[in-house]
């Protein structure tokens, strides 16, 4: 089994810095390519930054001044170019954003979108001129390598199995599956079995704040995690159009319209599982009915009452975390965390997050953008786990979707299946 039974279910440290508040502000949207509250286009300006149709830019898509502060040199392990195929473009041009095109060590060599101008908008971006009417199409395409998923959520996990299925490395916008852990447990068993790369893009993992934990903890700086914390909070005042799978358009009724905060929860869950390594084992989630209209089970396919989701969860190593997500708060959005150690240690670490080639920006989202797609190149050509590999990202997407079963139940307290490679 890749999880404990479980019946099949279908669908001491400082307080968070300024600087980390700011970069949490700047997750406002994550990645769910969401723009401007009300806004239904986009475009990007000349410095490819996407914006809406005021020439704002999108919450989350702000540069990130200190995206370089490493004072170490980045030195190319290998001249060999990774060929990549991009799927989805989307309303924040999300499939153009991570810079794969500008990687000294990849080459985009075909693109897909199922929205024909997107799809010649994101080949421009690219600068390639191959492109393909679907994902489907474009993964019997044998020159490509590996494969970035930035499409509809609802598709991620069965594009992504596909993908490994046709010999691709796969790097997958969150979350890793959509409201299902039987989709999970497949995904699970795919990576295992090609022997291929798989790795969740959570933007969280590379915010200075959440790096610099990291590398203290894994040097013992801190020693066992006893209490973390993760809020991911977007508001979604006014609806906001996105791609409905059932019409193959973009509208007011997409895939984003009403689903259940905790079913989004990676940005949240990364301010411990991007932290440790570790997992989480039951869970207890209360919440609240949202009194946006649009946002009420009337309003949502889903039927969907919550609003704002908040999960008490116990850890592997027996510690707490406190993780929320929510679509009701209109102030203070974002993504942003923090973690409290059993102990505090004197111990030198470096906490500077990893330089990027020289010709790839930092990008959005706390400056992590680049950082990601080069974690993906680098660990197939070093032929190593990527840091948010499999295990991780399910046990990051999967707590939500328990996380929310709990919700239903009124807080009922309940296991959840746990992903080990």
């Amino acid at each position: 089994m890749s999880h404990s039974e479980i019946p099949k279910q279908k669908n001491l440290i400082p307080e968070f810095s300024r600087r980390g508040f700011l970069h949490g502000m700047g997750g406002l949207g994550a990645a769910m390519g969401l723009g401007a509250i009300g806004t239904q286009n986009a475009h990007a300006a000349a410095d490819g930054i996407p914006r809406d149709k005021d020439g704002n830019i999108i919450p989350g898509f702000e540069g990130d001044k200190e995206g370089r502060e490493s004072k170490r040199k980045w030195e190319a392990f290998s001249d060999r170019k990774v060929k990549v195929g991009i799927a989805g473009y989307g309303f924040c041009r999300f499939g153009a954003q991570f810079g794969f095109q500008d990687h000294p060590n990849a080459e985009v060599v075909a693109v897909t979108d199922l929205i024909a101008d997107r799809r010649n908008q994101l080949a421009k971006a690219c600068r390639c001129d191959k492109t393909y009417p679907s994902c489907e199409d474009m993964l019997k395409d044998k020159d490509i390598e590996a494969v970035f998923i930035a499409t509809d959520a609802p598709s991620h996990a069965r594009l992504a199995i596909m993908s490994l299925e046709h010999g691709k490395h796969v790097a997958s916008a969150v979350p890793a599956v959509y409201g299902s852990i039987e989709d999970a447990d497949q995904l699970f068993e795919a990576v295992k079995k090609t022997g291929l790369k798989y790795m969740m893009f959570e933007t969280s993992y590379f915010h200075a704040d959440l790096y610099a934990l990291h590398q203290k903890y894994i040097a013992g700086a801190l020693g066992k995690i006893i209490y973390s914390e993760g809020e991911y909070y977007h508001y979604f005042g006014k609806p906001i159009g996105s791609f409905n799978p059932k019409t193959g358009r973009v509208d007011l009724k997409g895939w984003r319209m009403g689903l259940p905060p905790q079913w989004y929860p990676t940005h949240s869950n990364a301010y411990h599982i991007g932290i440790t390594g570790g997992s989480f084992t039951e869970v207890s989630c209360m919440a609240t009915p949202s009194i946006i209209p649009h946002l009420t089970p009337e309003g949502n396919e889903y039927k969907n009452p919550f609003g704002t989701e908040v999960a008490l969860l116990r850890t592997n190593d027996g510690g707490m975390s406190r993780m929320a997500v929510s679509w009701d708060i209109p102030i203070h959005g974002g993504e942003r965390g923090r973690a409290y150690g059993q102990t505090v240690k004197k111990v030198n670490v470096d906490v500077q997050r990893p330089q990027l080639p020289p010709s790839v920006g930092a990008g959005g989202h706390g400056g992590s953008h680049g950082r990601l797609a080069n974690e993906f190149i680098d660990a197939i050509l070093r032929d190593r786990k990527p840091w948010v590999d499999i295990a991780q990202s399910l046990n990051m997407t999967v707590a939500g979707i328990v996380a929310h079963q709990s919700a239903l139940k009124d807080g009922e307290l309940l296991k959840i299946p746990q992903y080990h490679l």
